[in-house]
C-alpha cells in the first residue's frame, strides 16, 4: 500500500505575449532552417536591443518599491555567503589568481583586500559566488540563476565610485532583464544555455553604472551577445569546473562590453531579430514589452526570485525532502528493492537521463544528478557542500543504492512547472509496500519568502568557516544598511578573509 506526502508552493507564474507579425515571419521564413533562403526579416518599430537601453536608460532609484530593495540587499547577501563559502575551493581559486595577476585595479576580488580590473573581478567573483550551486534560481521557460550577475554591478559600482542606491537600482536592472528573457523563450531544449541572457543583464546593468547614452547601451548588448554565444554541452555528460564559471564569464563579457561601448565600439546588430540574429539561431522569437516590466506597470521579476536550502541543481530541489522523508519511513534502508523518481521533463533531461548521472566523477556532475542526490540524501539525511566531497562521491553504499534508482519525466510534474518545481520519490520495499512523498517546492520560493532572520542564518552558516563574528556582524550590518552606503569598497572591506 503506497503512503503519500507532500506540499505545495507556486513559483513565480511565467507567459509570453502574442507572437508579432515579424516574428510569425521568421517561423515561416525557411523549411530547412537556412539562412540563405529566408527572406528579408520585416523589422520592427524599435529592437528589442532598443527597447531594453531605452528602459534602462529611464529607470531610476526612485522607481524601485521597498520590496524590491529588500528584495535585492537579500539576494545580495545570500550570493555573498555562497562566494565567501567557496574562497579556497580549486576552481576558485583559479579564477582569483588569473584575475589578481593583473595589478593596480578599481574593483575588489571579495575575500580580499585586492583589487582587479571591472571585468575580471566579475569573472572571480562569479565563479565564487555560483560554485557550490546554492545561490538563488528563477524558473521561467528557462530556468537561470540571476545573482550570478550581480557580480558585474560590484564590480562596475565599485569601479565608477557609486553609491549604495546605484548598486540596488544596478541588481534590480540585472534581475529583470535576465529574468524577463527567461520567461520569454527557452533555451536548454535547442542546445543553448542560459548565460546568454545574462550577457545583456550584466552589460546593461553595468552600461547603467557608467551612465552610458542609450545608443552606447544598445551596442554594449550587441557586443555582448555576438561573440559569447553559450552551448548547453556545459550542463551535458560530465559536467566540468565551467559548469559554475558559465555565468561568470558571462558577467565578464558583459562589463567588457560596456566598456568597449563607452569607448564608441559598434556590435553586430540587430542582435535578436537579425537574418542571423538570435532568433534565427539561438531561441526562435518572441516578443519583451518594456512597457510591463518593473517600475513601469510590472512588479520586479527579482521578487519572484527563489533562495536554495540545497546545494543541487534547482530541479532537483525537491527531491532532496521527499527522499530524506521516504527513507526516514523506510527505515532500514537495505530493505529497499527499487528507488523511482518522478520529475519534470527539464530535470530529467538535465539530471535524470544519461548514464554518467549514475556514476558521477566529479562535484559538478553530482549536483546535476538526481540518482546521487536522492542516494545521498536518504543516507544521510540532508545536502550539503560536503555531500559533494570525493569520499562521498566514491562511496559504496550511494552507488549501490543508486543501481536501485530509476528517474522518469511526469506529465503531471511537468504541468506543475514553472509554477513548481516537483518531484515524487518512491521507494518499494522487498516485501511489497511502496513508500511515496512527492514535494513540490521549498521555503525561500515564491509564496513561502524567507525573512531577515533566515537570510542571516544561511549567511552566517556559509562564512563560518572564513569569517569571525565580529566581521560578520559587521557585514551584515553594512549589506542590510546598502542604500545608505556612499563607499562600496569600505563594505567590500567587512568581506576581508584573513589568514
Amino acid at each position: 500500500m503506497a503512503r503519500s506526502i507532500g506540499r505545495r508552493l507556486v513559483l513565480a507564474a511565467v507567459g509570453a505575449g502574442a507572437l508579432p507579425a515579424w516574428g510569425q515571419a521568421v517561423l515561416a521564413a525557411s523549411a530547412d532552417g537556412s539562412i540563405d533562403q529566408a527572406p528579408p526579416m520585416p523589422m520592427p518599430e524599435q529592437s528589442i536591443a532598443e527597447r531594453l537601453s531605452r528602459y534602462v536608460a529611464t529607470i531610476a532609484y526612485a522607481d524601485l518599491d521597498e520590496a524590491t530593495i529588500e528584495a535585492a540587499k537579500s539576494h545580495l547577501i545570500d550570493a555573498v555567503g555562497c562566494g565567501i563559502a567557496a574562497h579556497e575551493e580549486a576552481p576558485v581559486r583559479a579564477c582569483r589568481e588569473v584575475a589578481l595577476a593583473v595589478s593596480g585595479g578599481v574593483s575588489t576580488v571579495i575575500g580580499t583586500a585586492r583589487r582587479t580590473t571591472p571585468d575580471l573581478a566579475a569573472f572571480a567573483n562569479g565563479a565564487a559566488f555560483r560554485y557550490y550551486d546554492m545561490n538563488d534560481v528563477y524558473v521561467g521557460r528557462e530556468p537561470g540563476h540571476p545573482s550570478d550577475n550581480m557580480t558585474a554591478c560590484l564590480a562596475v559600482a565599485e569601479a565608477e565610485g557609486c553609491n549604495g542606491r546605484d548598486l540596488i537600482l544596478a541588481m534590480a536592472i540585472a534581475y529583470e532583464i535576465d529574468c524577463r528573457l527567461m520567461d520569454a523563450a527557452e533555451l536548454t531544449s535547442r542546445g543553448w544555455d542560459h548565460p546568454i541572457y545574462s550577457l545583456p543583464a550584466s552589460a546593461l546593468a553595468a552600461g547603467k553604472l557608467m551612465r552610458l547614452a542609450p545608443a552606447q547601451l544598445v551596442e554594449a548588448v550587441n557586443l555582448a551577445i555576438n561573440g559569447h554565444i553559450a552551448m548547453n554541452q556545459t550542463r551535458m555528460q560530465v559536467l566540468s569546473d565551467w559548469k559554475g564559471i558559465a555565468d561568470a564569464d558571462a558577467a565578464r563579457n558583459g562589463v567588457f562590453a560596456a566598456l568597449l561601448a563607452r569607448r564608441g565600439m559598434t556590435g553586430p546588430s540587430p542582435i535578436f531579430e537579425g537574418n542571423a540574429g538570435v532568433f534565427k539561431q539561438v531561441s526562435g522569437p518572441f516578443e519583451l514589452d518594456t512597457d510591463q516590466f518593473g517600475g513601469r506597470s510590472g512588479s520586479f521579476r527579482i521578487k519572484d526570485c527563489g533562495i536554495k536550502l540545497y546545494p543541487a541543481q534547482g530541479g532537483a530541489l525537491t527531491a532532496i525532502p521527499a527522499a530524506v522523508r521516504v527513507a526516514k519511513e523506510a527505515g532500514d534502508l537495505d530493505q529497499i528493492a527499487s528507488i523511482e523518481i518522478a520529475t519534470t521533463k527539464f530535470a530529467y533531461l538535465t539530471a535524470g537521463k544519461e548514464p554518467e548521472k549514475w556514476a558521477p566523477e566529479t562535484k559538478e556532475t553530482a549536483d546535476h544528478s538526481l540518482p546521487f542526490i536522492v542516494a545521498r540524501a536518504m543516507l544521510d539525511g540532508d545536502i550539503t557542500n560536503d555531500s559533494y566531497s570525493p569520499s562521498a562521491i566514491r562511496d559504496p553504499k550511494v552507488r549501490a543504492l543508486m543501481r536501485k534508482i530509476t528517474v522518469k519525466p511526469d506529465d503531471a510534474l511537468t504541468a506543475l512547472s514553472p509554477k513548481a518545481l516537483p518531484n515524487r520519490v518512491s521507494a518499494t520495499l522487498s516485501g511489497g509496500p511502496t513508500i511515496s512523498c512527492q514535494v513540490e517546492a521549498l521555503p525561500g520560493f515564491r509564496g513561502m519568502p524567507m525573512q531577515r532572520a533566515d537570510f542571516e542564518a544561511k549567511f552566517r552558516k556559509n562564512v563560518a568557516k572564513r569569517l569571525q563574528e565580529d566581521k560578520v556582524a559587521r557585514a551584515l550590518a553594512c549589506l542590510w544598511d546598502l542604500e545608505h552606503q556612499d563607499d562600496l569598497s569600505r563594505v567590500l572591506d567587512t568581506l576581508v578573509i584573513r589568514a
